[in-house]
């Protein structure tokens, strides 16, 4: 039944999809579009119908028949083509079968990295299972093409065992998710379901339907820069008004001092002249008016400091990223139960907890379609020391046939 599934992952990590946060089209580079393409081709091939690329929103989708004659609810599983921020050229995955739990596995020929228990101590979850790891040079892609050998290897056993039974089952692959983009342009009602998973999740058993409420705060500092040998009581450096801005946050809430439902303010962008400065915050938190309040912090903030000075100096640009899909998915909260009883008829113990952070279900699931998150396996995403298990990867694809077939029932 996974004889497919790894040669499947291979090609697809192996393949750049790097989005790009600069760029103005969608999807935000060529390569994805390659990408999808390379999908809609396999998908063909394996039986699926309405195999269609939208080249307005980037995304491939296709559909897989009732093979049953009952009225049942039309699923979906959508997953993310594109990889994270960090080298992405040239993966070269590494295979370590039977991993004993404990020895440091070395990633590049050097040694310079490598994935030991110390450092990572959830390798000792992964006794006597098959790692795929990253040479320590880029990245992996688990995040998120272990989703889509996922979906695709349980798609390909729906059509090759037709005795399980299943409801409609739509797919989707989309673009730029890293940046934060990619399901702005989702359509939700050409997809046509009833509710919706991504396989986007991390290690085996997590089970997701709470993120954060997410916005992000670009702020500049517009100094008055004059000689310094002559600039008391003249000059106004931008640098240093950015400095004491940030010192009025609190120190503690921020992403290394928070966990669970904690939210914070995290500073990712610092730079600047005396002349002008630039500061870039994203604000995160799980609860709506707390969220709201920690925008307000910094609209107050930024009136405060414009009060100190003779013209406006420091001007905002405040905008919303996503919400909670909590505040949907809580309405119906038979699909969460749904995707529970399948991994609890596997043998897998479900982890429900909050995302500290957002999934394209956060905005799929405010245009119509109740989408939790599933895990999809990866450890150590976003970076070198990324690696999956083979074992995680068959465990998420038979849950993603458990809920087909247990919604059939």
């Amino acid at each position: 039944m996974y004889q497919n599934l790894l040669p499947r992952f291979l090609k697809y990590v192996q393949t750049e999809t790097r989005s790009d946060h600069t760029s103005t089209t969608t999807p935000s580079t060529q390569t994805q579009v390659a990408f999808a393409h390379e999908l809609a081709k396999e998908l063909k091939e394996l039986g699926m119908q309405e195999v269609h690329y939208n080249e307005e929103n980037g995304f491939v989708t296709a559909t897989l028949p009732s093979n049953t004659d009952k009225a049942v609810r039309s699923i979906g599983f959508i997953a993310h083509m594109d990889t994270a921020d960090f080298n992405a050229t040239n993966v070269n995955p590494q295979i370590v079968e039977n991993y004993d739990g404990q020895s440091t596995i070395q990633l590049d020929k050097d040694g310079k990295y490598t994935l030991n228990v110390a450092d990572f101590p959830n390798l000792k979850n992964y006794v006597n299972q098959t790692l795929i790891t990253t040479d320590g040079t880029t990245l992996l892609g688990a995040d998120d093409k272990s989703g889509i050998a996922e979906i695709m290897t349980a798609m390909e056993i729906l059509i090759q065992h037709p005795e399980i039974k299943h409801g409609k089952i739509r797919v989707a692959f989309g673009p730029d998710e890293e940046i934060g983009v990619g399901a702005d342009k989702f359509d939700a009602k050409g997809f046509d379901v009833d509710f919706a998973y991504t396989m986007d999740g991390g290690p085996v058993g997590e089970l997701q339907f709470e993120t954060f409420n997410a916005a992000q705060a670009d702020v500049t500092f517009h100094g008055k820069n004059v000689h310094p040998g002559t600039a008391k009581n003249t000059m106004i450096n931008a640098i240093q008004m950015a400095i004491d801005f940030q010192n009025e946050f609190p120190k503690t809430e921020v992403p290394e001092h928070t966990e669970g439902y904690e939210g914070f303010y995290h500073l990712h962008g610092f730079a600047g002249t005396p002349e002008e400065a630039q500061v870039s915050y994203i604000i995160r938190d799980h609860d709506r008016a707390k969220f709201e309040a920690r925008k307000q912090f910094i609209v107050d903030l930024v009136a405060k400091f414009n009060a100190k000075y003779d013209q406006e100096r420091v001007s905002l640009h405040l905008f919303d990223q996503y919400y909670n899909m909590r505040e949907v998915i809580e309405k119906d909260m038979s699909i969460v139960e749904l995707a529970k009883k399948a991994m609890e008829e596997l043998g897998i113990e479900p982890i429900i907890e909050p995302v500290r952070g957002g999934t394209d279900g956060s905005k799929i699931s405010y245009l119509g379609i109740p989408t939790p998150n599933i895990f999809a396996g990866g450890e150590n995403m976003h970076g070198r020391f990324e690696f999956v298990s083979l074992q995680a990867m068959q465990k998420a694809t038979d849950v993603i046939v458990k809920i087909a077939e247990l919604n059939a029932k």
